[in-house]
């Protein structure tokens, strides 16, 4: 429960929350990041990649915001409505209870679509409640000014390239560039306020009572309808359900892609300069989420992200990165400049505020692994690949053939210089490896003996140069002593066999150096530099890879209790950002979804484990 009876508005925000006091409401295009006082923080639209509108949790005075909260002290809880991604948060006063319903209605229909309507439906539900909300756009990331005009019980705030309207079943008034308005609720009573994009075919239209209940109803029908295919049954059916729901809010519905998180500069330290744009599809991490999905039973959002690959991810141009870059735009670009907005001051001050993303041009071998594990997994589990979506596997799998052997920039995207990373010849094994089974379950057209030649060489190299015999450990990288939480991934890969003497040593190895009360560090910065300077938080989704190589590692109370411990870290709706301060706060971008996939992952294989 958190009191929000001291005011952190002084004419705009005075304070920031923690990343984890939000919650995540969406369409299947943007996300709206939603505090535990009620105030939307973080909105971009039309999508994803959009400049943001409310953008205050990376400047609390020129972000922008949404607040909508009780006028008076109040403690708050915030969870979902069971089984949505419907977010209601409660504000407890000395003289009543009421409620903020925040949501996004889904829908297929093109031109409702196009106006991205995100409601907030309050209701006093005991006693009475006096409320006040200030509506306070800064578009273009707070760069561009806009104008103000007041139609009747309307308001539309519009910039050359973009209007949004707010209607309002409570008297607005005007201040300066914002809006606001003080209202009171007596019990059973409600109120709506509506932003929707509007221009072009999108008219503006006012949400009355009936339609925000209406709209409510329809999208608690659209989220329940879509978890009531997921197949868990298991001991941690909510925390999976909720990990499956976040991953559904973040796939973009018009193209079939997956983000990596909707957020940008979230910082994995406070007040250092780790801050990345994560508002892209990172190929290794949809293909991960594609495995998550289809684990669950969710074949459609699979097939969605494999129309996406076809289309957009296709053997190229020979650029210095590979046929395939590590990450794209949702609609398939390929250019994601990064530049610095420096008008911004971070979040808590933590600059720089970063857009774009100039990973996009390492080249990271990894990620073809990734890749056609996930193209073998939709063919064995959904539906089976065309004839040209195994030509571009076959394209793909002979150029790692030729390329497999040189250095790179890693998993976790190092600007220290390239070096032989472990983890990318491991998944450059899995690419070949896994090719070769789709070619022989299904006999089709493969230069079988050269892949096999391949496979094997990356094989024995693992094992001769990836081997430490003063750490007794597979390390990060060739000829090296450093340890890395990406090698956890060997055995879940089929690498090596999950009790072979050499894995259990580098497992004993990695929770020696690593692990701190189950949480995983990725690697230690000092005795492995990688560029960038200060420290980070351990790495979530290596938490939940070391739950399952304790599972495989026959290990299970280990793994049960570490899973448990992972749980604990979650904030107070299951949500996680991609690390976990020395304190157990989030940080990072949030929620992630390399997070969540792993755990729909772990908790998968823990549960078949224990029976």
């Amino acid at each position: 429960m958190t009191d929000v009876s001291s005011d952190r508005y002084t004419h705009g925000r005075s304070r920031y929350l923690p990343i984890a006091e939000h919650g995540l409401i969406g369409d299947l295009r943007s996300v709206a990041l939603v505090g535990t006082d009620g105030t939307i923080d973080w909105y971009c639209c039309p999508a994803f990649d959009s400049p943001s509108v409310f953008g205050s949790i990376l400047d609390a005075r020129r972000g922008g915001s949404f607040e909508l909260a009780a006028a008076v002290p109040a403690r708050t809880k915030q969870f979902y409505f069971p089984d949505t991604n419907v977010l209601i948060t409660r504000f407890f006063t000395g003289d009543g209870v009421g409620e903020v319903q925040d949501f996004m209605p889904v829908t297929g229909a093109a031109a409702e679509a196009e106006r991205h309507r995100l409601i907030r439906r309050v209701l006093c539900v005991r006693g009475s409640v006096p409320f006040r909300t200030r509506v306070a756009p800064r578009f273009d990331y707070g760069a561009r000014p806009h104008t103000l005009r007041r139609v009747d019980d309307m308001a539309v705030f519009a910039t050359d390239g973009l209007s949004l309207a707010l209607t309002s079943t409570v008297p607005l008034e005007t201040d300066g560039p914002d809006v606001c308005a003080d209202f009171k609720l007596a019990e059973g009573e409600s109120a709506v306020l509506a932003l929707d994009q509007v221009g072009g075919e999108v008219a503006p239209r006012r949400c009355a009572r009936l339609e925000a209940e209406e709209q409510f109803a329809a999208t608690v029908t659209y989220w329940r309808r879509w978890l009531s295919a997921s197949r868990y049954r298991g001991r941690w059916r909510e925390m999976v359900h909720r990990s499956a729901l976040t991953l559904k809010l973040l796939t973009y519905a018009p193209t079939g892609a997956i983000v990596a998180a909707p957020t940008t500069s979230l910082p994995e330290q406070l007040g250092g300069e780790r801050n990345w744009d994560y508002r892209y599809v990172w190929v290794r991490d949809a293909a991960f989420c594609v495995y998550a999905l289809l684990r669950l039973g969710f074949s459609g959002e699979a097939e969605a992200f494999m129309e996406f690959v076809t289309r957009h991810i296709t053997p190229g141009d020979g650029k210095p990165s590979g046929p395939l870059q590590i990450m794209y735009g949702i609609d398939g670009r390929t250019d994601l400049p990064e530049s610095e907005l420096t008008h911004l001051e971070g979040h808590h001050g933590s600059a720089p505020v970063r857009i774009g993303n100039g990973a996009a041009e390492q080249l990271q071998l990894d990620i073809y692994g990734a890749l056609i594990d996930s193209v073998y997994l939709y063919d064995k589990w959904a539906r089976p690949v065309s004839s040209d979506q195994w030509d571009d596997v076959c394209g793909l799998v002979d150029w790692v053939c030729d390329h497999w052997d040189q250095p790179d920039e890693g998993v976790w995207e190092t600007r220290g210089g390239r070096k032989n990373f472990l983890y990318s010849r491991l998944m450059c094994w899995v690419a070949i490896e896994r090719a070769i089974r789709m070619a022989n379950r299904r006999g089709l057209p493969a230069d079988l003996p050269r892949w096999q030649g391949c496979r094997d060489a990356i094989y024995r190299r693992i094992h001769t140069r990836g081997w430490s015999r003063t750490r007794r450990a597979f390390v990060q990288h060739e000829d090296g002593d450093v340890l890395d939480a990406a090698v956890l991934m060997m055995p879940l890969t089929k690498f090596i066999a999950p009790t072979d003497p050499k894995w259990l040593s580098t497992l004993d190895a990695l929770t020696h150096d690593l692990v701190s009360d189950s949480l995983v560090y990725r690697y230690d910065p000092l005795a492995s530099p990688d560029g960038l300077r200060g420290d980070e938080g351990t790495f979530s989704i290596c938490s939940f890879w070391y739950v399952e190589a304790l599972v495989h590692a026959g290990r299970l109370e280990e793994a049960r209790l570490a899973f448990e411990k992972m749980l604990t870290y979650a904030n107070h709706l299951g949500l996680y950002a991609e690390e976990i301060s020395q304190a157990g706060e989030q940080q990072g971008n949030f929620p992630q979804a390399f997070t969540h996939l792993a755990l729909i992952s772990a908790a998968f294989n823990l549960d078949r484990a224990l029976g």
